[in-house]
């Protein structure tokens, strides 16, 4: 699953997100929109189970922040 996080202004230790985030899914991808002040995560995971590992490293945002992504799989690997 693909998101878009809107940090409201908050800084991310974006090492510590992807290190949180490998931690649950090793596939998982973060970065830093360099236009906007939107994480972008790609990650196994609920926007819930986002949220919550989001808050255990410090960024505590609210459930409205966290903007699913439709899907962009074609199918063509066969995942």
């Amino acid at each position: 699953m693909e998101f878009k996080v809107e940090l409201g202004g908050r800084v991310a230790d974006l090492g510590a997100v992807r290190e949180a985030l490998c931690a649950v899914d090793p596939a998982a991808l973060a970065d830093l929109d360099p236009l906007n002040p939107v994480l972008r995560v790609s990650a196994n995971l609920s926007s819930g189970e986002l949220r919550a590992l989001l808050a255990r490293g410090g960024i505590d945002v609210a459930t409205a922040a966290i903007r699913p992504l439709p899907s962009n799989c074609c199918g063509g690997c066969g995942g």
